[in-house]
């Protein structure tokens, strides 16, 4: 049986066992059976008990060997030491997935872990595939299918609907799972992974993009346990089309803490995460709200790649908060056209027509004002996103049947619009509105955070494959972290251009050195052992004379003596002293997660005060390198601000390029990389490196 096989079951089973089944409907092993009766599950159910002849109303058997059939998805709610051999008895009946129930694994210490990696065994000595323990387990609405033991839907069972939910808390995702039937989104399944000692969170991601059944997918993640298969999830569900919104906490040190004790997972470094979720196009919802917010409008499944939005207003202070909201979000609000806002003049004179066009209270004497302003909004605007604010007037009876039929009208006509509305009105009124082909949210701000998002999945949709990564050189590592001349040996076999330079073991070929370099240049303390020099005054920069270069000598040999006593003193490093380009920083660092990601920014201070860096998972391509390079902050400072020569963008990002292809082939001994500073020179003259810092384990 093939993975993607038992993932469907999990999700789409035809029939369910329950070990450990309880007549108890209000106990763990009852509620699930409980809950399928009353929601009509459409499979078959096989309570496993061995006391009992009936468990509600159903017929029970003795043990797994005893079921009548072999059920497509088991649920394992027995004590945790019983576990394995119940898992081992479900693989030899030849069952797709069971769903642990148990807690008392990993999640509880080395005694709990040594029998996780004991039922892991058992499964994997039979192919059945395990989602937990410790979960809360599954369930699917659209065939009444509650593999869970969630109290949730004591308060109302979810609505049968296109939107995945893969949580690895239950508790929280039932908390998803309750505040989405609030929100009227429907669920095709929602998952709750647990400890994840075999299906992991990616897996399931991936079964929601083989899921013909859903078309969004929500995710809430307190850590990655299996950063490549996430990733190729996240590149499948991109490549269909199907947008992935994504509740990643742990972020704060306590709350990664947290979650290390919770799910006995890795939470990895949150900056790496932002940039490997946006590489793929996956939004980060800030909150819960703003995750169903996000997926709620993804149902629509309009997703403009070049986002703009026009607003049709009845308040001129709304209009303020949509535009603060948008230019917060980088959502862009293009004024209307001269012509158009000279025909809405015409139309009612006191209106204000740039956009957000508000056509005021007037609308109440005509209705058909409101449908002749957001036409125009549409048609001359030709905004990809209109968002109307009428507040509470579609609420008045005397207003709301007029107006829903001036606004259907523009909808109707343009059905590859996002249209979205910001009203208050009857719970009946809303669905209505609903109905009609627009997505209503009382607050106009989160209504402008959802847009936003559709943008984004549209641009991410959109992409179209890129340059390759350059062809680089394997080198190898050498066996510990390396002085800053072999660094840059190594370094430069990759093709890193590095400050033209020598390593002297004595004052005279240091001095040698510097004629042939030409002065003035720069002195560096050079050991294996010191990796960073400035911290020691192992520096010395303008260094413009034979005699000063003696002194320099030593002045710095006696430093490294004096702050390092036992470092290994290998000489100084003499490199010619570059000028006239724009200090900047490329870096490695090893992700426990995502492997080796590279960083771009402004050397000296900036990226010590502003943090202004862009990261990105390696490798990839010149295109990408570059658009790093433009993304960042101080960007201007590199492309030319205040009449000052543009530096070598070009050789600047093949720097980058070939680095980030280098730590991908270094392998796991590689820790990390900082070139810091690299001189990008004016256009046409090339990126160089000052100075290297390669750390490797042993």
């Amino acid at each position: 049986m093939t993975q993607n096989h038992s993932l469907g079951r999990l999700l789409h089973p035809r029939s369910v066992a329950v070990v450990g089944a309880s007549d108890d409907a209000l106990r763990i092993g009852g509620r699930p059976i409980a809950y399928m009766q009353s929601q009509g599950y459409q499979g078959r159910l096989l309570p496993v008990n061995p006391n009992r002849p009936q468990i509600q109303g159903l017929p029970a058997y003795a043990s797994v060997a005893a079921l009548p059939e072999t059920p497509d998805v088991a649920i394992v709610a027995v004590a945790a030491k019983l576990a394995p051999q119940v898992v081992a008895d479900l693989g030899a009946r030849g069952t797709a997935a069971a769903v642990v129930f148990s807690a008392g694994f990993a999640e509880m210490g080395e005694e709990g872990a040594q029998l996780q990696q004991q039922m892991l065994d058992a499964a994997r000595a039979s192919g059945i595939r395990l989602l937990g323990p410790n979960s809360l387990g599954v369930l699917n609405p659209r065939i009444g299918f509650y593999g869970s033991f969630t109290s949730m839907v004591e308060m109302g069972f979810p609505k049968a609907g296109r939107v995945g939910i893969a949580s690895q808390s239950g508790a929280y995702g039932s908390h998803i799972l309750g505040l989405a039937r609030e929100f009227g989104i429907g669920v095709s399944s929602c998952v709750m992974s647990g400890n994840e000692c075999d299906i992991s969170l990616g897996e399931l991601v991936h079964a929601f993009v083989e899921d013909e059944n859903t078309d969004v997918i929500t995710v809430y993640s307190e850590g990655i346990r299996d950063g490549d298969r996430l990733l190729a999830a996240l590149e499948a569900a991109r490549r269909a089309k199907k947008p992935v919104v994504m509740m990643k906490v742990g972020t704060s040190a306590v709350g990664s803490a947290a979650a290390q004790s919770h799910t006995a997972s890795i939470a990895g470094n949150d900056a790496v995460t932002d940039a490997v979720l946006a590489e793929f196009g996956v939004v980060r919802a800030r909150s819960t709200e703003h995750m169903l917010d996000v997926a709620r409008l993804a149902t629509r499944r309009i997703y403009p790649a070049n986002n703009t939005l026009g607003v049709i207003t009845v308040s001129g202070g709304a209009g303020v908060i949509v535009s603060d909201a948008a230019e917060l979000a980088g959502l862009p609000m293009p004024e209307m056209p001269a012509a158009a806002q000279k025909h809405l003049k015409e139309l009612i004179p006191f209106a204000a027509p740039r956009n957000p066009v508000d056509c005021t209270a007037q609308f109440m004497n005509d209705l058909s004002i409101a449908g002749r302003f957001t036409e125009a909004v549409v048609e001359e605007g030709g905004y990809q996103s209109i968002l109307g604010f009428f507040t509470y007037t579609v609420g008045a009876d005397s207003i709301a049947e007029g107006l829903r039929a001036q606004l259907k009208a523009v909808r109707d006509k343009h059905p590859d619009r996002l249209f979205v509305l910001s009203i208050l009105a009857s719970k009946e009124r809303v669905q209505q509105y609903e109905a009609d082909g627009f997505t209503v949210f009382e607050d106009p701000a989160r209504a402008v955070a959802a847009i936003e998002a559709m943008g984004r999945f549209g641009q991410a949709f959109a992409r179209q494959a890129g340059l390759p990564p350059p062809s680089v050189p394997r080198a190898t590592l050498p066996a510990r972290t390396p002085s800053e001349a072999e660094a840059k040996r190594v370094l430069a076999e990759a093709g890193i251009a590095v400050a033209p330079e020598r390593a002297c073991a004595t004052a005279d070929a240091a001095v040698a050195a510097a004629e042939a370099l030409g002065f003035p240049v720069v002195m560096k303390i050079l050991s294996p052992d010191i990796l960073h020099k400035s911290e020691i005054g192992g520096v010395l920069l303008n260094v413009a004379s034979v005699g000063a270069v003696r002194d320099g000598f030593a002045t710095l040999i006696e430093r490294a003596k004096q702050a390092a006593p036992e470092a290994r003193i290998e000489g100084v490093l003499v490199a010619r002293q570059l000028s006239g380009g724009v200090e900047c920083i490329l870096g490695i660092q090893r992700d426990p997660v995502f492997g080796p990601v590279a960083m771009f920014g402004l050397g000296g201070i900036f990226v010590e005060v502003m943090k202004d860096v862009v990261l990105r998972r390696c490798p990839f391509g010149e295109d990408v390198a570059e658009q790093m390079i433009r993304s960042i902050q101080g960007a201007p400072l590199l492309l030319g601000a205040r009449g000052k020569p543009p530096v070598d963008v070009k050789a600047l990002a093949a720097m980058l390029a070939r680095l980030s292809v280098f730590a991908h082939q270094a392998g796991l001994r590689l820790q990390s990389i900082d070139l810091n500073p690299v001189f990008a020179l004016p256009e046409g003259q090339g990126a160089f490196a000052a100075d290297a810092v390669i750390e490797v384990a042993p």
